[in-house]
């Protein structure tokens, strides 16, 4: 590990050597794309059609990365899916594929087109980002012939990856990465036995990447951080509004602020998948972010970042909840889903009190105060310590104050966007076992609420001067990394749990309606 340490430290000295300075501070766009779609996704195109849909798309592409180079931005990135769309067949998106060297090759494709064979999306981005002199981060697709005779080998004799590269400011690719986790429909693409760990040094500080819901496990997404020490994520997703506590905005702003990095995301614009919610973040605030599934064009963000964040003092994420007793109330508690995650709550009958409530080895607390106890609104305290299961397995503890849908305390964790409850203070902690905690609010309106809530160093997130708007939730959301599930489960338990989802799924929506 020194050793590549010290590799990073002696690249980044020469391109600061080469360059003159290395930066403090640097200019980040994000790119929020609607993406254009082949009107018939699962009729199988030629490679000619599935060119001319993709240039229709780096067209668009194109103008956002020309605005952002004229407004001093040094890096963009673009979305996930944003450059063919949606097509979740093995078959049908291989049109759509380029075989992406690896970056050791030095390779420039704006200058050196003809050096590797069907590379017109690669050149294409690459020239994007030499005539504009900015960094360029795209989501394309690329395929890697193997041994159909192979086992491992898929039957049509290529390995096909959803794929990041990086183009620097004079159009040189810098790096490839994989998308390690799929989610289940994602049967076009193949997954790496191990995950990548992919960095770039630039002057302006050294950049991890990753891809979706990537984010949410220990390698890449810890690795990156802790180990090699990156300033900035980028971070291409397609990611749907997944509400209460994986709301793109608001926890894209926690991670960036429980990890200490700066994060960049840009994500696609869908409005029939209600996808939408990109932003640049700092550890500190978020900088700018944007989210509406309505609007039918792009949306470009730019902000300035610190190139090394400065780091805020460690937060112990349990040192309050630990020094305390449990609150006693005569609340019964009682159970309810939030997606697929089976939670233990408290109603709030009172326009202010303490409670606590217990799920596990996790003890959530909260004090709050309402500026009135309305009648047509309930909120809840809720625990859930546990293997999460609905786009990916992985292990979390959360405590959350949240508003139920409606009155029936069966629709708490439901979905809810608005809501008229305005509070006057709030104080939430949790007994978590892992240091790796991300705090969220949402406001009525899906209003993501930077500045209205203060982390204390013994891990209580706080307001004490009232909100701004009524409340949706309050959420630490704790991922506990070190308890990652096995990569290599049997075939028999991803049917098993495949099965679990489609039968939650049938009886939610069956609740619904």
């Amino acid at each position: 590990m020194l050793s590549s340490q010290w590799h990073s430290y002696m690249v980044i000295f020469a391109l600061c050597a080469f360059k003159t300075t290395c930066l403090d501070n640097f200019i980040a766009a994000v790119y929020e794309h609607a993406v254009i779609m082949q009107p018939e996704s699962l009729r199988p195109v030629t490679h000619v059609e599935a060119l001319d849909l993709m240039n229709k798309n780096m067209d668009i592409l194109e103008q956002a990365i020309i605005s952002a180079a004229k407004q001093g931005a040094h890096i963009i990135v673009t979305p996930e899916y944003g450059i063919f769309g949606f097509i979740f067949d093995r078959i049908n998106v291989y049109p759509y594929l380029e075989d992406i060297p690896h970056p050791k090759v030095n390779w420039t494709p704006c200058t050196d087109s003809k050096r590797f064979a069907n590379t017109a999306v690669q050149e294409r981005l690459s020239c994007m980002a030499r005539n504009n002199s900015i960094y360029v981060v795209a989501n394309i697709g690329d395929r890697k012939t193997c041994d159909p005779t192979v086992a491992k080998c898929p039957s049509n004799g290529y390995y096909q990856y959803n794929a990041n590269v990086v183009y620097d400011s004079e159009g040189k690719l810098v790096a490839r990465y994989y998308k390690k986790y799929m989610l289940t429909n994602e049967v076009q693409f193949d997954s790496l036995m191990e995950p990548e760990l992919v960095t770039f040094d630039t002057t302006f500080g050294k950049f991890g990447i990753l891809t979706g819901f990537d984010i949410l496990f220990r390698d890449p997404a810890l690795t990156l951080v802790e180990k090699l020490k990156v300033d900035t994520i980028v971070l291409p997703v397609a990611w749907t509004n997944n509400l209460p506590y994986l709301y793109p905005t608001s926890f894209h702003a926690a991670w960036a602020m429980g990890m200490r990095v700066n994060l960049l995301v840009a994500n696609i614009r869908n409005t029939v998948n209600q996808m939408s919610g990109s932003g640049i973040y700092a550890p500190d605030s978020p900088k700018v972010f944007y989210f509406d599934i309505n609007s039918k064009n792009g949306t470009l963000l730019l902000a300035q970042l610190d190139s090394h964040p400065k780091f805020s003092l460690p937060v112990n994420w349990s040192s309050y909840a630990n020094s305390i007793e449990p609150f006693s109330t005569e609340q019964e508690e009682f159970k309810a889903s939030i997606l697929f995650d089976k939670f233990t709550f408290k109603e709030l009958v009172n326009d202010s009190g303490n409670y606590s409530v217990c799920q596990k080895t996790l003890c959530c607390h909260l004090s709050y105060k309402m500026s009135e106890k309305r009648t047509d609104e309930v909120y809840v305290l809720g625990a859930f310590d546990g293997l999460h299961i609905a786009e990916r397995e992985y292990y979390v503890q959360i405590c959350t104050l949240l508003k139920c849908l409606t009155t029936m305390l069966e629709t708490c964790g439901q979905p809810v966007e608005n809501a008229s409850t305005l509070f006057d203070m709030f104080s939430l902690s949790g007994t978590f076992d892992s240091k790796h905690v991300f705090p969220e609010m949402l406001l009525s309106g899906l209003q993501t609420a930077p500045g209205e809530f203060k982390i204390l160093n013994d891990g209580r997130i706080i307001n004490e001067n009232g909100t701004s708007r009524p409340v949706l939730m309050v959420t630490l959301f704790g991922r506990q990394y070190e308890k990652n599930k096995p990569t290599n489960a049997s075939v028999e338990q991803e049917i098993a749990l495949l099965m679990r989802i489609i039968t939650m799924v049938f009886v939610f929506y069956s609740a619904v309606w």
